[in-house]
């Protein structure tokens, strides 16, 4: 059973540009952060699911990363079992890891992801991002994703559920929490003025929205309840749901992010009202107003005056990415799902130092997506996870 699954370790590598350090170098740091926090070595690891996208255009590792990169850490011998799904590629991992032991064919399973991205041309890093779309729709138009998601906005600006302001605001507030996370790429507040005079990237998107190329890793340790003696507040997950993009009907249906969240809160059994904190997928900043529509945590048309009210700050009664999201804490693609994994446990735990909420959370909702199909994302995986012991 999913719910017989806990989150016992956690670990980041700072994200950042990190020019001296190799694939090898980021896994290995936030692989041996999660080992430590889990009170366990190597040799106590059943099976490694491993995440990377775009090492073989950008490193030239093409396969076996994750045994190349795992090998250095010192674990061996074990499946290793190397996960791609784009930006969802993290929590894909997770997801496989949380199935593996709810299957009963393992005890404590790691999940690592890793990216760089920085390799001195931006051009073939473009590219290999570029190739996270289907090829035969986006060849020779030069599509990337800040426009998909400047047209989804766009969208929603002629329809008048947002405003202008609302794209600026939810900017700042993110790099506001960005300032507050030591891990973030970006950990330094803007105001409104800075972000509506940044560049134009893709209108109605600035510099200042969106996440930057970025190098960095993330690893998180599961394991079956009781397989380990865990001396701080616990974390299980209530639900972990995946599901791959589809052609919408011209008609309209529900997104993929709606369908997924829907099943997932079912085999939870909760419901948008019980999630406490959450992190979801904004690769521009804006893209939360998207996630809390999608995520059932406002009405239709509600996303700016859900944040207007400060309802999503770290202050309010539903903080959404207090790790300052995929554009002011950073988007190494590999690594995004596990990064949110690791924040949210800090969060449940209470450990989350400057940006901790004030809620005393006790169910958490992770929202990662990854890849574009024609008009929808490739992936999307949800994970609920809900703190077992009482705050008091």
């Amino acid at each position: 059973m999913i719910d017989e699954v806990e989150v016992i370790g956690v670990g980041m590598h700072p994200f950042g540009r990190f020019s001296d350090s190799s694939l090898k170098d980021l896994a290995r740091v936030a692989t041996v952060q999660a080992l430590t926090d889990a009170g366990i070595g190597t040799r106590d690891i059943d099976v490694v699911y491993s995440s990377n996208a775009m090492g073989g255009m950008l490193q030239g590792q093409e396969m076996v990363r994750g045994q190349a990169v795992m090998r250095e850490v010192g674990i061996e011998r074990i499946p290793i079992v190397n996960v791609e799904n784009a930006c969802a590629g993290g929590s894909t991992a997770l997801r496989q890891a949380i199935l593996e032991i709810a299957a009963g064919a393992a005890e404590i399973v790691l999940a690592v992801g890793f990216e760089k991205m920085f390799v001195n041309d931006r051009t073939r890093t473009l590219d290999a991002l570029q190739s996270a779309a289907d090829v035969d729709v986006v060849r020779g138009a030069g599509l990337q994703f800040t426009a998909v998601y400047g047209m989804r906005l766009r969208k929603m600006l002629a329809e008048g559920t947002i405003r202008g302001e609302d794209l600026v605001e939810v900017s700042v507030k993110s790099h506001a929490c960005g300032a507050l996370n030591p891990y973030a790429q970006h950990q330094k507040e803007v105001t409104p003025e800075e972000v509506r005079a940044a560049p134009m990237i893709a209108d109605p998107l600035t510099l200042l929205m969106t996440s930057s190329i970025c190098d960095g890793a993330a690893a998180v340790v599961v394991a079956r309840r009781g397989a380990l003696k865990v001396d701080r507040p616990r974390v299980r997950f209530r639900s972990s749901r995946g599901a791959s993009g589809f052609t919408p009907l011209p008609e309209g249906q529900p997104t993929l992010s709606e369908q997924n969240v829907t099943a997932a809160y079912e085999a939870a059994g909760l419901g948008p009202g019980d999630v406490d904190v959450a992190e979801v997928h904004d690769a521009m900043a804006p893209a939360e107003l998207l996630a809390y529509e999608q995520l059932g945590f406002c009405e239709k048309g509600g996303a700016g005056a859900l944040l207007a009210a400060g309802t999503t700050s770290i202050t309010g009664a539903k903080p959404v990415n207090p790790s300052g999201g995929l554009s002011s804490r950073g988007h190494p693609v590999g690594a995004t799902g596990l990064a949110q994994i690791a924040e949210l446990t800090w969060q449940l735990r209470g450990e989350a130092g400057a940006r901790q909420v004030g809620n005393e959370p006790r169910i958490a909702l992770a929202h990662n997506s990854g890849g574009w199909l024609e008009g929808e994302s490739a992936a999307n995986n949800i994970h609920i996870l809900e703190r077992i012991d009482s705050w008091t």
